[in-house]
Order: structure tokens, then C-alpha cells, then sequence
């Protein structure tokens, strides 16, 4: 098992394009797995719990990498974790997951199943996308089988030395006899979809790397096959924010939780050190052409943010909706009256970097009368930032929700109070 080195030479397209776009951070026997892939189509899958009813941009990496899994002429599994949502993931969590009951995981899981009617194309040729659900298998588990015939295959030892298991018992956070059963049910899973689905490959985010090789290791075990695994690297924004979280919270990947307009705003917000890596990682344009785009300087940058942000919406919304998206953000920021008549609060992007409150922010740009009025405005649900709404009263706003680390770009928070009175903030 082994970390990549940034120029890792490939043959196959899939690893080949993976490692020149910076997906690619850990991997079994790669040689092999690079050889598998020239064969034939593989099949390789990425599991999803359904905890909430729509993924999140924090997925997006995950689901780039099925998208281009199959574009390079293999078949990509989504796995729906309807079974193991009910235990619920504790890798690298303090606390346990909230319990969902049955309904609540169903209705997630169709919300979750349409966000990849987008990025995937299913059907019923060698490289069409299948989507599967764990509790067909998990849920006809006999307890006592499956102690015998699966868990003898997992030492507590073992178990105790995984770094998600390690981070909860070094932090004395309670870790349930039900989560700790987590990795053998995933392990399971890589099993039981190398027998169904022919999945020879699993990927994940670089927290499921203990999980996807407790899979390999028991498939090599119980059935004697050779499977693969590869992860992700961490992502996190140049400012150190985690990917996909602003003021406003997680955002969405369906337009009934975010609309295309704030989807598309978001990726307009890039920080300036940014561009370049999600255009690789997020959009689906020629490597030459995103080289020439991120080497823009000073306020060109935002030309390049524009095209991130069309590209990355298309793919998710579609060209229609990027398309409208973008020309609703140009007369809002950009025209006469919309955009330039606003009113301006200055701050330096240095106390934007720390964080400073949306109350403060919202009181000094006028549009409530004190910072006690702010936090109301917050409390009832009147305040936006970049057009959604936020109803923390403790809410900050960073560089994140600015997405502009060049003092010569333009970059901009929005703020409003309702729907028709707007500020702006901008960084000096």
C-alpha cells in the first residue's frame, strides 16, 4: 500500500487521467490494477450513506471519479448505503450519527439517486452505471452466520489500530458496539458486490482507506479473489476551509436545496489559489486550457472563475441552467443598479481570513438597524449571503463566501436582508 507520487506514469486512461488531475492519493498493487484496467471494462464502486436527501459539493470529487471511471470505457457502481445508514459511518467523527428510520432513509435515498442521473449514464451496456443498495444483502444477515463465517476473519487488535477507531477512543468519545461493526459490514459489501456486480475495484475519500482494505483483505480470505482499492486525497480550500461549506452550510448538489444560481455563485467565489486545481478536479476541460486559465493574474482571474463556475454547474444542473445562472449573477453584481449601486461595506481580508460575524457585517452595511436587529434578521430567516439563506446568529463569513485571495480581483460577498435589499462586501 502506497501514497502516489505526483508524476506516477500510467498506461490505462482511467489511472492516467486520474493521476494528471490530482485525484489520485493512495492505492493497492497499482501496477496491477493498472493492468486490469488495460483488459477490459472493470467494474468499481463508491459507496454513499443515505444521510441526508441530496449529496453535497463535498461529494463531487467521489462522483467525478465514477464520471470519468466510465468515460474511459468502464462501469462504475453507486453503492446507497440503505443498509449501513442505519449504523451510520463513525470514521474520523466525534460523535455518533443521528438514527434514521426507515422512511427517512428511503426518501434520502431518492433524493441522493437523482444527483447521479447527471454526472452518470445508466442502462444496460458493458459500461453502463448500476446503482445498488446494500440493505438487499445486510438486511437477510443472520447473526450468528455472519459472526462465524465473516467476523472470524477480523481481529479486535486489528480493528483498534484504524486511525477513525483511534481518534474516538484518544478523544474518550463513546464508540457504540454498533459502530464499531461498521467496517466489517463495509468489508462485506466490497465482498458481496465482487460476486454480484463483478466490482474489482472500490474508491472512497482517503478517511475509508482502513474500511476498503479490511474489503480486500477478507475477499482474499473468504473467496480467494484479487481486488483494488484507491482513495482520494482530503480537500480543503487554499484558506484551510473544509470543500463545500460556507456561512450559508453545505452546499447541495440538488436544485431543490440549492438553486442553480447559488450553485453556480459558489464556484464563482473560488479563491484565487483554487482555480486551477478544481478545474482539473471539477471540470472536464482540456489540461492545456485549464494551464492558460489559471496562469490569468490580478482581476483576469475572475474570467477563469466565471468558466469554473458554467462548467462545474453544467454538469450538475445542466448547459441551460449554467447558462442562466451566469447571466443572473452578471446584472446582479456587474450592472448598473443591480450589482454597482449597491451599497459597500470595506473589510480587511485579513479579519475576513479569522471570520467575522454576519450580524456585524449585516449592522454595518445598513441593512439592519443593530447588531441585535442582525441577529433577529438571521434568527427569522431574513438574511442571505450570495442568495441563500442562513439561520445561524453566529454565522462567519471568510474568505470562502468571498472567494478571493487577490486584492485586485473583484470578488464579492452578497448580502441581503429579504429579497430586495442588497449590500456588498469587498475586501481591501
Amino acid at each position: 500500500m502506497a501514497t502516489l507520487a505526483a508524476s506516477s506514469p500510467f498506461q490505462s486512461d482511467f489511472l492516467r487521467v486520474l493521476d494528471e488531475r490530482g485525484f489520485l492519493h493512495q492505492g493497492s498493487d497499482l501496477s496491477g490494477l493498472d493492468a486490469l484496467l488495460r483488459q477490459g471494462p472493470v467494474g468499481a464502486y463508491i459507496g454513499f450513506d443515505a444521510t441526508a436527501d441530496s449529496l453535497h459539493v463535498g461529494h463531487l470529487m467521489s462522483i467525478m471519479v465514477l464520471r470519468w471511471f466510465q468515460k474511459t470505457g468502464n462501469r462504475p457502481v453507486v453503492l446507497i448505503g440503505g443498509g449501513t445508514t442505519r449504523i451510520g459511518d463513525p470514521s474520523f467523527r466525534d460523535t455518533s450519527r443521528p438514527m434514521l428510520d426507515d422512511a427517512q432513509i428511503a426518501a434520502n435515498m431518492a433524493g441522493i439517486g437523482r444527483a447521479f442521473a447527471q454526472y452518470l449514464s445508466f442502462g444496460e451496456k458493458p459500461t453502463g452505471a448500476v446503482m445498488v443498495n446494500n440493505a438487499d444483502w445486510l438486511d437477510e444477515l443472520r447473526y450468528i452466520p455472519m459472526l462465524r463465517d465473516i467476523g472470524r476473519h477480523f481481529t479486535v487488535n486489528r480493528m483498534l489500530s484504524f486511525d477513525s477507531v483511534k481518534l474516538r477512543l484518544d478523544r474518550e468519545q463513546p464508540l457504540t458496539f454498533l459502530e464499531f461493526n461498521y467496517m466489517i459490514l463495509q468489508a462485506f459489501d466490497f465482498l458481496e458486490l465482487s460476486r454480484r456486480q463483478g466490482c474489482r475495484l472500490q474508491m472512497g475519500g482517503s478517511d475509508q482507506w482502513g474500511n476498503i482494505v479490511n474489503g480486500i483483505e477478507l475477499a482474499r480470505r473468504v473467496d480467494g479473489t484479487e481486488l483494488f482499492g484507491l482513495t482520494t486525497p482530503l480537500l480543503t480550500t487554499a484558506s484551510g476551509a473544509k470543500m463545500g461549506k460556507t456561512a450559508a452550510g453545505a452546499v447541495w448538489l440538488n436544485a431543490d436545496r440549492r438553486s442553480p444560481h447559488d450553485f453556480w455563485q459558489f464556484w464563482r467565489n473560488t479563491e484565487d489559489a483554487d482555480v486551477g486545481r478544481f478545474l482539473r478536479l471539477f471540470t472536464e476541460l482540456p489540461l492545456d486550457e485549464i494551464a492558460r486559465l489559471e496562469a490569468l493574474q490580478g482581476s483576469e482571474i475572475n474570467e477563469a472563475k466565471k468558466i469554473l463556475a458554467h462548467e462545474a454547474t453544467t454538469l450538475c444542473h445542466g448547459a441551460k441552467a449554467a447558462v442562466q445562472a451566469g447571466e443572473t449573477a452578471r446584472r446582479v453584481f456587474e450592472e448598473d443598479g443591480a450589482g454597482g449601486g449597491l451599497p459597500t461595506v470595506e473589510i480587511a481580508r485579513a479579519d475576513l481570513a479569522a471570520g467575522v460575524r454576519l450580524a456585524d457585517l449585516l449592522a454595518a452595511a445598513g441593512l439592519a438597524d443593530s447588531k441585535g436587529a442582525a441577529r433577529r434578521l438571521i434568527r427569522d430567516g431574513g438574511a442571505r449571503v450570495n442568495g441563500t439563506p442562513v439561520t445561524d446568529e453566529a454565522a462567519l463569513l471568510t474568505l470562502t463566501d468571498l472567494g478571493s485571495a487577490n486584492l485586485d480581483s473583484e470578488g464579492r460577498i452578497r448580502l441581503s436582508a429579504g429579497r430586495k435589499r442588497h449590500a456588498l462586501v469587498q475586501a481591501r
